[in-house]
């Protein structure tokens, strides 16, 4: 199909993206890679009146050391943060992440900040952003503000951006003993079931374990019953089995489709849950 007209406007800066916005009344949407937005066009779910482009914002690039933390700019686009030095060498699971998006075209236009506010219940950063536990820093006509991951993901394309914000990027103490498992589409290679997990281990234990759950439910969500079985469990391959086993017990809302049943998304959640946190105890040593 073909979208409805629309106007085209190129941002500079971050202040003129949402100034454009807010001169739209409702009726601009911003664009960068385009891989969400222009899909929904073409079927017509989406009639913006106005484009405004922010893939050329030079705020909104880049992977950058910030203190103890890293930053990533929302228009980083998912092959720069696949083959970031910084990432593979500091966290190597988001670059990982990165790397398992679609194919190369949709890696060298697709962004990071496309792809949180789309928040495709299959996408795969989303449970990346879990299991680093990442900010997600917004920006508004009120000035700035900070949404934390487990609360930024809150249902079906649903996620606490209001309408007049952009997002400008994400902040996060990196983990290098974490790792992403997927279990993906043939064709698309969104998520049937993705699983990252971030340890924290010490003294021969794990102090804390972060589990990131995309593709099997309608949002990407935390496994807090694996968190709690390996809390305080000095790690081994029986202790992941045995905390593996019971991934995904206290989901209610399995995704089923013509890609998997949920009975298969189920049995396939502690699969991927185990092999995460094997990978990712793996390189806590």
């Amino acid at each position: 199909m073909i979208p409805t007209a629309f106007e085209y406007s190129r941002a500079t800066s971050l202040d003129d993206a949402l100034a454009k916005l807010g001169a739209a009344n409702g009726e601009a949407k911003f664009i960068a890679g385009g891989h969400s937005l222009v899909p929904l066009m073409k079927l017509r779910l989406s009639e913006p009146r106005l484009l405004i482009d922010i893939a050329r914002i030079p705020d909104l690039a880049g992977i950058r050391q910030k203190g103890d933390a890293i930053e990533i700019g929302a228009g980083t686009v998912h092959h720069d943060v696949a083959t970031s030095a910084l990432l593979r060498e500091a966290c190597p699971m988001i670059a990982e992440a990165a790397a398992e998006i679609g194919d190369p075209q949709v890696r060298h236009r697709g962004t990071l900040g496309g792809s949180l506010a789309h928040a495709d219940p299959s996408a795969d950063y989303p449970a990346a952003m879990l299991a680093l536990d990442a900010e997600i820093h917004l920006k508004g006509p009120k000035g700035w503000r900070v949404s934390k991951a487990p609360d930024f993901f809150r249902g079906m394309f649903t996620v606490d951006l209001a309408a007049d914000e952009i997002i400008a990027g994400i902040q996060f103490k990196p983990v290098k003993a974490a790792a992403y498992a997927k279990l993906h589409q043939r064709a698309s290679h969104f998520a049937i079931v993705g699983v990252a997990a971030a340890l924290d281990v010490a003294n021969g234990a794990v102090r804390s374990a972060r589990i990131g759950l995309t593709g099997a439910s309608s949002h990407a969500t935390r496994l807090t019953e694996v968190e709690a079985a390996l809390a305080g469990k000095t790690p081994s391959a029986s202790v992941i089995e045995a905390a593996a086993r019971v991934a995904g017990s206290k989901l209610t809302d399995v995704n089923s489709d013509i890609h998997a049943s949920e009975q298969y998304r189920r049995a396939m959640i502690p699969v991927f849950t185990e092999r995460a946190l094997a990978r990712a105890l793996a390189r806590s040593t």
